[in-house]
């Protein structure tokens, strides 16, 4: 079968069925690795937080900014991951739809767009600097405050 090849299936195709449940449990995958990084996160700068207030070293706080930021540039790439693999779903859908899938739409499994775009907009989200900007902002009172 050749490449470029239209295809007819149907929304109750085994193999549209099947496609569509990798897409979503991709978009899953995705979705609670975002939640995983939000959660290390939280764990590795209480546990910093708590060893230099209990060490009595309240400059060596600014090393809890170091896992904010890698778990941050972590989580907003699993977030443009699953903005790629959402656009992938959605246009599958679309073609489906307007019957004109070929043979290679249900083999490929990758994010769609631009994942440079898909960056930018995910660091802009409020799911990423919501998060990640008080999280230092409150290390940075933990700092001044409570630690000295």
């Amino acid at each position: 079968m050749s490449e470029n090849l239209t295809i007819s299936v149907t929304e109750e195709s085994p193999s549209v069925q099947a496609h569509l449940a990798m897409l979503q449990d991709v978009i899953q995958r995705m979705a609670s690795n975002s939640s995983s990084c939000k959660s290390w996160c939280i764990t590795l700068v209480s546990a910093v937080l708590v060893i230099v207030a209990d060490k009595g070293k309240p400059d060596y706080a600014w090393i809890a900014l170091l896992p904010a930021v890698i778990f941050a540039c972590s989580d907003a790439y699993y977030f443009a991951l699953e903005k790629g693999f959402r656009e992938t779903y959605n246009k599958f859908i679309e073609k489906l739809h307007s019957k004109s899938l070929i043979s290679s739409d249900l083999y490929a499994i990758k994010p769609q767009g631009e994942m440079s775009k898909h960056q930018i907009d995910a660091i802009k989200s409020i799911s990423i600097w919501g998060f990640y900007i008080p999280l230092v902002l409150m290390t940075y009172i933990t700092k001044t405050i409570s630690i000295g």
